[in-house]
């Protein structure tokens, strides 16, 4: 076959279209041999055309990985872990299975971790596709390279607390510690009600309305009290001319009632009998679980109906006591007998 393109030396090709020749460059050496040509066809062709190309692939590639993020992490959420778990669920009491309100917790989670590995796969992307951009356009990439790696380490041992409080938050998010509306005790000075979760801080309201802003970095202990289910613990004092067996009727029936009228109530509850043997009176402890969070204004309505219940049945609810021996100054007898002891008070 008779060709009218000369043919032109791979040596000549790297001279003027360089060692790494571009697709317009290289052909129209081939097709003109007219070096002017071929540099102006790749420069105004082939340059724009690969940043053009780069920058299309980065916007495609960015899309299918954020949407694969965000669907791959609700499949965590919905697929193989809660298939394993639905037998277990199913067993359980109606009032401890997910909620609507667990639902909405979960779907909070996931928001927050979308959004954050989203960022991590944007940025991560347009990086390195602006890194080739600039390779393109026949930047040097090599100092520019190290500038970054010295400024990065520069940066991170700058930011060594800010990038300990992310981390942190990430940890928490993806282990569900807690979330809003929780009631959680950080340390034993910070407690209260969880209003938000972000990847730095967690702000959390306290029973007196501070407001508390606490890094994630310096969380060392969470202890959730609002987690699946909560506790009621009563421990409730009578007196010690009481008989215990009747006062254990008394709170048992007390706290069944509670447990048929209130939906907050998801277990029988059960008194564990004498929990101690105070200075003024008997300890018997009383347990009820509840739903999240509801422990305590069941434990106000349980320490109300109890000390109704007490009073009609005439158990007393002791308080404190103390012994006084009063001791006078007494004058030895004549005769040299012993005085009489002292009266107690």
């Amino acid at each position: 076959m008779i060709s009218f393109v000369p043919e032109v030396a791979t040596q000549s090709v790297q001279v003027v279209c360089g060692s790494e020749p571009g697709f317009w460059c290289d052909h129209m050496l081939q097709w003109t041999g007219s070096k002017t040509l071929a540099q102006l066809s790749g420069a105004l062709i082939g340059v724009p055309l690969a940043v053009i190309a780069i920058v299309l692939g980065a916007l495609v590639l960015n899309r299918i990985l954020r949407r694969g993020v965000a669907t791959g992490l609700r499949k965590l959420h919905q697929g193989g872990v809660g298939e394993h778990l639905g037998a277990v669920r199913r067993l359980a009491p109606e009032a401890l299975r997910e909620t609507t309100e667990t639902s909405l917790r979960a779907e909070q989670r996931i928001e927050a971790l979308t959004g954050v590995l989203r960022s991590v796969v944007s940025v991560a992307i347009f990086l390195v596709a602006g890194l080739l951009v600039l390779g393109r356009v026949g930047v040097n990439l090599a100092p520019l390279l190290a500038g970054a790696g010295v400024l990065g380490v520069a940066l991170g041992f700058g930011s060594q607390t800010l990038v300990k409080d992310f981390l942190s938050g990430i940890f928490i998010l993806v282990e569900d510690q807690y979330g809003v509306g929780d009631i959680i005790d950080l340390d034993a000075e910070t407690s209260g009600v969880v209003e938000a979760v972000s990847l730095r801080i967690t702000k959390l309201r306290s029973v007196d309305g501070t407001v508390w802003h606490v890094p994630n970095g310096d969380i060392r202990r969470a202890g959730n009290r609002s987690q699946r289910w909560s506790r009621s613990l009563l421990d409730v004092e009578v007196s010690y001319d009481t008989d215990i067996s009747h006062a254990k009727d008394v709170i048992k029936a007390v706290a069944d009632e509670t447990w048929r009228s209130d939906s907050a109530v998801v277990e029988e509850p059960e008194v564990w009998g004498v929990e101690a043997l105070g200075a003024s009176g008997v300890v018997i402890r009383l347990v009820v679980k509840t739903t999240p969070s509801e422990q305590y204004r069941v434990s106000r309505l349980l320490r109300e109906r109890i000390k109704q219940a007490f009073d009609e049945e005439g158990i007393e609810i002791p308080f404190p006591q103390q012994t006084v021996w009063h001791r006078m100054p007494q004058a030895p007898a004549a005769d040299g007998t012993p005085q009489a002891p002292p009266e107690r008070a």
